[in-house]
């Protein structure tokens, strides 16, 4: 159970007899080649699989009559290999070969038939045509449903893939209604301590966390490990895949050290149990870096998706959708990082993989899209970025069902850029759109909840309404307060965002109050160099600099500047955000030369990093002419605030 080289060692030694006993078509030669392929599969080693599955069809296809159920057998675990590997059109090839065998060979409700049915639903799954996977699905279960006895392990199977298929379209409460479905038949059908049981816990819990609610989810997940620890050797690469979801839930509740202990024991499992390079490696490496990138170690984060990516370009055929969602994630590093020109071209590498192995409605390039339209967000080209927002939004309203979270995440994106042009009635429209969705699909805690209620409070800060916008970062706040952990770093978030409100105001004892709740949360939930805890010290900075303590301002935004040097890439706007910031404090404590100095470094980083006609070049200008003005040099100043003004005219809404 899990011991594949053992167990491929017998194989071979099993498989050396029959060649000297038995002649070179004997079926039980393709049998024992059918075997090894077999293995091969459950160890990542897909060539090697499909080696071994063809030279057993081929004996089949020799020694047997055209219409024998091993034929139809064989030519379904050639499918699946090719399916593991992302070759749908293969897979869909060899699953309808073992089908029509399977039609001429069996009565019309015989339960095997389910099996083509099921794998062909499947593999359109995993294309993203969801419509064509519930109706191959369901063919498959209504078979089982007449063949079998109604607590047959194989129709919790049937529940369970069409559970699987309602939770990738979103529709959560369907697809908890399948999979606790398919856990009643596997309760009353199976031993207390089965392995299929604990899928079963584990598929509730996957929901839960779609969901956003993750006591519940940790829950499910825990039930799941249990099973597999009683009834799984140690080493069993299923309990890998307990420590690394239970791992992924830490993640997402915002506690990192958890969620390392968590994936770090799942990536011990699998040093033991596989071969070197098998694609569940490359999972825990992508996992542990997932989690460094969230807590800001962006070169560990990188070491770690960079040796998950190696594994994947040595296993998988070049075009496999896998390879692309490795560059993707390479790609998220960078962006964070805020080197926009590597993020493109992960990005835009992950793309063109997507582009020639899904087809082109497949959800997945939406995400490509959306992801290419966030660099370009935050590189301030706004048109690019609203073109790509809109082809995301394009594939995912004829592949999604009206109220999948993915459409409401490209309401809430479009929302985002107008939000950023500064045409705040079209952000409100997009971010109001979005919300409506997420209210009906999500747990009344999810952290999308608060997020939404966020963005809304933000257009309404934009927009001067400090009331509507305290208003909505409250409501943000209670969903925060409500989801474990009290020291989350959305809670952290939160209190920053309400402070910003209150500095708007100019109620400072207010906003020092909040950023300081923000800063303690950060302290101990984040390392110590998270661009985070840079934001917070800037935020409290602000606040001294708006109150005129120019000497407080000063400490922190050195504190923040000497975070954000280390962190980030060396012309991320961050950086050049916090020399325009130190320069303001110089130029209201009367220090000109040093004012200019620093926003002369400012815009010079604005200059390398954004497009030409990027606000923040425009406000640079503008600090820059303020500089000039308060020393009394009006034509330079005058030079420099119509630089900001052509700027703002092109790039801004009238």
């Amino acid at each position: 159970m899990g011991d594949y080289s053992k167990a491929l060692e017998f194989s071979e030694k099993s498989h050396k007899i029959y060649e000297k006993a038995l002649p070179q078509n004997h079926p039980h030669l393709a049998t024992s080649y059918n075997n090894i392929g077999g293995l091969y599969t459950a160890m990542g080693d897909y060539s090697k699989a499909l080696e071994f599955y063809e030279k057993s069809n081929k004996i089949y296809e020799k020694a047997l009559p055209p219409n024998h159920p091993n034929l139809a057998l064989s030519y379904n675990n050639i499918g699946q290999v090719y399916n593991n590997m992302g070759d749908y059109s293969k897979a869909l090839e060899f699953y309808e070969k073992a089908h029509k065998i399977y039609e001429k060979a069996l009565l019309p409700n015989h339960p095997d038939l389910a099996i083509p049915y099921n794998n062909i639903g499947l593999v359109y799954n995993a294309m993203g045509d969801y419509s064509k996977a519930l109706e191959f699905c369901d063919k498959a279960h209504q078979i089982r449903e007449k063949a079998l006895p109604q607590n047959h392990p194989d129709l919790a199977t049937s529940y369970n893939n069409i559970g699987q298929v309602h939770n990738n379209m979103g529709e959560y409460s369907k697809a908890l209604e399948f999979y606790e479905k398919s856990h009643t038949v596997r309760e009353k059908a199976l031993p207390a301590n089965h392995p299929d049981l604990a899928t079963s816990h584990n598929n509730i819990g996957a929901v839960y966390k779609n969901m956003g609610d993750y006591s519940k989810a940790l829950e499910f997940y825990e039930k799941s490990h249990q099973i597999r620890e009683k009834a799984l050797p140690q080493n069993h690469p299923d309990l890998a895949t307990s420590y690394n979801n239970i791992g992924g839930v830490y993640n997402d509740m915002g506690d990192y050290s958890k969620a390392l202990e968590f994936c770090e024991k799942s990536y011990q499992i699998k040093e033991k149990a596989l071969p070197p390079n098998p694609p569940d490696m490359a999972t825990s490496h992508n996992s542990i870096g997932q989690v460094y990138k969230n807590m800001g170690d962006y070169s560990k984060a990188l070491e770690f998706l960079e040796k998950s990516h190696q594994i994947k370009e040595k296993a998988l055929p070049p075009n496999h959708s896998d390879l692309a969602l490795s560059y993707n994630n390479i790609g998220g590093v960078y962006k964070t990082m805020g080197d926009y020109s590597k993020a493109l071209e992960f990005y835009e590498k992950s793309h063109k993989i997507y582009e020639k192995a899904l087809p082109p409605n497949h959800p997945e390039l939406a995400t490509s899209h959306n992801n290419i339209g966030a660099v370009y967000n935050d590189m301030g080209d706004y048109s690019k970025a609203l073109d790509f927002y809109e082809k995301s939004y394009q594939i995912r309203e004829k592949a999604l069902p009206p109220n999948h979270p993915h459409l409401a995440l490209s309401y809430n994106n479009i929302g985002l850029v107008y939000d950023n042009m500064g045409d705040y009635s079209k952000a409100l429209e997009f971010y109001e759109k979005s919300h409506q969705i997420i209210e009906k699909v999500l747990a009344p805690n999810h952290p999308d909840l608060a997020l939404s209620y966020n963005n809304i409070g933000q257009v309404y800060n934009n927009m001067g309404d400090f009331s509507k916008a305290l208003e909505f970062h409250e409501k943000s706040h209670k969903i925060y307060e409500k989801a474990p952990p009290p020291n989350h770093p959305n809670l952290a978030t939160s209190h920053n965002n309400i402070g910003a409100v209150y500095n708007d105001m100019g109620d400072y004892s207010k906003a020092l109050e909040f950023y300081e709740k923000s800063h303690k949360i950060r302290e101990k939930a984040l390392p110590p160099n998270h661009p985070d805890l840079a934001l917070s010290y800037n935020n409290i900075g602000a606040v001294y600099n708006d109150m005129g303590d120019y000497s407080k301002a000063l400490e922190f935004y050195e504190k923040s500047h000497q975070i954000i040097e280390k962190v980030l890439a060396p012309n991320h706007p961050d950086l050049a955000l916090s020399y325009n910031n130190i320069g303001q404090v110089y130029n209201n404590m009367g220090d000109f030369s040093k004012a200019l100095e620093f926003h002369e470094k400012s815009h010079k980083i604005y200059e390398k990093a954004l497009p030409s006609n990027h606000p923040n070049l425009a406000t640079s200008h503008n600090n820059i002419g303020a500089v000039y003005n308060d020393m009394g040099d009006y034509s330079k100043a005058l030079e420099f605030y119509e630089k900001s003004h052509k700027i703002r005219e092109k790039a801004l809404p009238p």
